[in-house]
């Protein structure tokens, strides 16, 4: 399938999502397999092709697409069941950032989520994120996060439970200067929007509401 072919994603996808939840072992994916690279894994890779030229055009920068694999990493875990029950998709721009602000796409068993930010900063990023907080652009990086939480967006929580030293705790910004990444996202309750012929546009209205926080995220340190 080529991104000129992709319209929407079908309704096996999604119920093929919602059976691996109910028979995540390696022989009931072996026996589906098919249905999982005809229905999942070929319209995702036409669907990163669509929603790379789509973000090109909301941001002017060319991006390039990483979609998650199934195989789940068990090495570590106590949950030994070896598939992801999701679909997960990063979108990433072409920078001379060290830690660029991606795109986000996760396809759930419940919901649809759509995200943009930094999940963790590099050491340098971090203190150059610090110092605009501390500094004048400390306020214009709280209105934006203000700005998406009035209209409804899911906030990441910062990782410290303290200020950084070096910083004074009672900083009006102390709780930016708490986090080690930055995101924010939307959940959308009825995920059959991907199977609709307006899925895309659907998922870019959302990255353009999302897109003030790229923007605020997507400046190369001064």
């Amino acid at each position: 399938m080529t991104a000129s072919d992709f319209q929407r994603f079908s309704e096996a996808a999604l119920l093929f999502l919602s059976d691996l939840k109910a028979n995540n072992t390696r022989d009931w994916f072996a026996a589906n397999k098919t249905v999982y690279e005809t229905e999942i894994k070929a319209p995702a890779a036409a669907f990163c092709d669509v929603m790379t030229a789509e973000l090109q055009r909301l941001t002017g920068q060319v991006h390039s697409a990483k979609v998650f694999r199934i195989y789940r990493d068990v090495r570590f875990s106590k949950d030994k069941t070896p598939y992801n029950t999701h679909l997960h998709i990063a979108f990433t721009p072409q920078s001379e950032l060290a830690s660029p602000p991606m795109w986000f796409f996760g396809l759930g068993l419940e919901k649809l989520s759509l995200g943009c930010g930094v999940f963790s900063f590099d050491p340098a990023t971090l203190e150059q994120f610090r110092a605009r907080v501390t500094g004048p652009d400390g306020d214009k990086i709280a209105g934006v996060l203000a700005d998406l939480w009035d209209a409804g967006m899911r906030l990441h929580e910062p990782e410290l439970k303290r200020v950084p030293n070096g910083y004074p705790k009672d900083h009006p910004h102390a709780d930016l200067l708490r986090h080690k990444g930055l995101s924010a996202w939307t959940d959308l309750d009825d995920r059959s929007i991907i199977t609709r012929p307006d899925g895309v546009r659907r998922c870019m209205a959302e990255f353009e509401r999302l897109k003030p926080l790229f923007d605020m995220l997507n400046r190369p340190a001064r």
